[in-house]
């Protein structure tokens, strides 16, 4: 079933990314034309994935951990659960098997989601980024609100289109630029990210997206869901506004071929650089490894990540790939 998108409960004002139908990035560019789509659709040269490639990890995480602490779960593809002053809280969490407006077609896992849907602590809040369906998975988030008492926070538009799915999700539609406080000495801040947003045919830019600036206790965590790199003045603009950063999420994926990907999507010399540019002491590495949505060979980002820390005189141990239930604590 293809969800309608319906207006979002609170009407955007007229922005410098609002021009009263679509959102827009002033520093970025126009979307691809269909030309393009359909040119990226036939042109060849993907790589061939491996129909399953399983993670040798599968996390059960604990209820809670206190504010001194920071604990990051790779639940896969762009999917994590951040755990911090007593709050659990998923990144744009997708634990369905496809990544596609139907059950039956489109990108299709490779492996499991590394927390069993089962083995998740009580969720407080979610953070989706934007409304594209490895992103925004309002089959996941319906489940979710069954399960949990959690809040959902998104860009503007994207809480109707949850809603639209399932009246019970929690969805809260906020700018760029707005704070919402999720706990003590919690809040989170969504900011700009050169990106774009669609989930069928006529519904460009018709909701927005956004990157987070989550501030705890232990620390600022940027967590960048899909971005272009541009100019980078998008990361250093992060740093200037919420740091000092202790560490960015950042994706490494779905890059090739660079003439349709790179305006919307990094590679990852430009995840180093955005890394730089951020200020931030520690990355985490993601939107890999899940879902073939690029044309490069699974193991690709990886490689090419290490091969750019190198280049850039910076350890392995601060920018590390995780497989699917892999931690990483600070």
């Amino acid at each position: 079933m293809i969800e309608a998108l319906k207006a979002p409960t609170r009407v955007p004002a007229l922005s410098d990314h609002f021009d009263g139908k679509r959102f827009f990035d002033a520093d970025g560019v126009a979307p691809k034309t269909m030309r393009d789509v359909v040119r990226w659709l036939v042109s060849g040269g993907k790589a061939k994935w491996p129909k399953w490639s399983p993670s040798p990890t599968s996390a059960r995480p604990p209820a809670r951990v206190d504010d001194r602490h920071l604990r990051f779960t790779f639940v896969g593809h762009a999917s994590w659960l951040v755990q911090t002053a007593g709050l659990n809280i998923l990144i744009d969490p997708v634990w369905s098997r496809r990544a596609s407006p139907v059950s039956f077609a489109g990108p299709k896992r490779v492996n499991d989601p590394g927390i069993a849907f089962d083995d998740l602590p009580k969720i407080d809040a979610a953070l989706v980024s934007h409304g594209h369906y490895d992103h925004l998975d309002v089959v996941t988030l319906s489940g979710l609100s069954s399960a949990h008492p959690m809040r959902t926070i998104t860009p503007l538009g994207n809480d109707a289109v949850m809603r639209g799915y399932d009246p019970a999700i929690r969805a809260e539609g906020y700018d760029w630029g707005q704070t919402v406080a999720l706990g003590p000495g919690v809040a989170v801040t969504l900011t700009k990210a050169r990106h774009l947003s669609r989930r069928g045919l006529f519904d460009l830019n018709k909701t927005l997206w956004a990157s987070f600036a989550l501030k705890t206790p232990a620390g600022t965590i940027h967590i960048v869901a899909d971005s272009g790199y541009g100019s980078g003045a998008h990361f250093r603009d992060a740093r200037a506004a919420h740091g000092p950063i202790k560490l960015v999420i950042l994706p490494i994926g779905c890059y090739e071929p660079r003439w349709f990907m790179r305006d919307q999507h990094m590679n990852p010399d430009e995840a180093v650089r955005a890394f730089l540019d951020c200020g931030a002491e520690f990355a985490l590495a993601h939107h890999h490894g899940t879902f073939q949505l690029g044309h490069e060979p699974i193991d690709a980002p990886a490689a090419a990540l290490v091969a750019a820390l190198r280049a850039a005189d910076i350890a392995a141990d601060r920018f590390p790939v995780l497989r699917p239930g892999e931690v990483f604590e600070l």
